[in-house]
């Protein structure tokens, strides 16, 4: 069985960040996987919530509502604060992610790039952190041994990826996105799909013809940076995130 292992930071990230990927992997009969560290209490647009209590809950249930849309066969909200990861300790967080690596024993795992993605936010910035050391300590017994029980054992993904694309945004702060390595094809079909699981996230309402429009633009194609393998090997562009994996 071929798994992926998706870490995002928000509700919503797995829809607008990978989408088209996450649903042409399941469609081809990948097992997909996404975690997102936060609830997204802390969003500009609130829905109608009352409380970050309230958005939270809103926003779980729309992180569900896009999972099912785009086939993942299991999605998680963890509960780490919003907005608030580059003040939580490295080491547990990275710990959880590798244990979370442990269990779902996926070949490959992509998340987003220490830069941020296009919009530079501090807290996909961390996901890129925690993600990329979980993605190297979940292979070795000497890191977070005390896992290594209850039928838990240490796991070697193959391959590690961080989501870019081709464009900037001009009224933010200047951000230096990784080059792309990989060119995953996801088709109309894929393009639709991932508008539409956006949009699963009515909570987000006021972003949807912002979105719409960037995606749309961006044709049907999602855009990868190979950034480890397990064995080594020299750069090429890919058209397959599990091009070379060994099942």
């Amino acid at each position: 069985m071929l798994r992926l292992l998706c870490f995002t930071a928000h509700p919503d990230d797995e829809a607008g960040g990978f989408g088209g990927t996450l649903l042409h992997c399941a469609q081809r009969g990948v097992e997909t996987h996404v975690v997102c560290l936060t609830p997204g209490q802390a969003a500009t647009h609130r829905g109608g919530a009352k409380s970050d209590d309230d958005l939270a809950q809103m926003r779980r249930q729309e992180f569900n509502a896009a999972c099912n849309l785009l086939k993942v066969k299991s999605g998680t909200v963890l509960d780490y604060p919003d907005g608030k990861l580059d003040q939580q300790n490295f080491y547990e967080v990275a710990g959880d992610l590798t244990r979370r690596v442990r269990e779902v024993r996926p070949q490959v795992i992509i998340t987003m790039g220490p830069e941020g993605s296009v919009t530079a936010h501090p807290d996909h910035s961390m996901v890129s952190m925690f993600a990329t050391m979980a993605f190297h300590w979940a292979g070795r017994t000497n890191r977070f041994a005390d896992q290594l029980q209850n039928g838990v054992t240490a796991h070697r993904a193959q391959k590690l990826y961080y989501g870019t694309v081709m464009f900037t945004m001009p009224d933010r702060q200047p951000v230096s996105l990784p080059p792309a390595t990989a060119i995953i094809q996801i088709g109309q079909e894929g393009v639709d799909g991932k508008v539409a699981a956006f949009r699963r996230h009515t909570s987000q309402t006021p972003l949807f013809p912002f979105f719409e429009d960037m995606v749309r633009k961006r044709g049907v194609q999602e855009l990868f940076h190979l950034v480890a393998t397990s064995t080594p090997m020299k750069a090429q562009i890919e058209t397959d995130l599990f091009a070379g994996i060994v099942e």
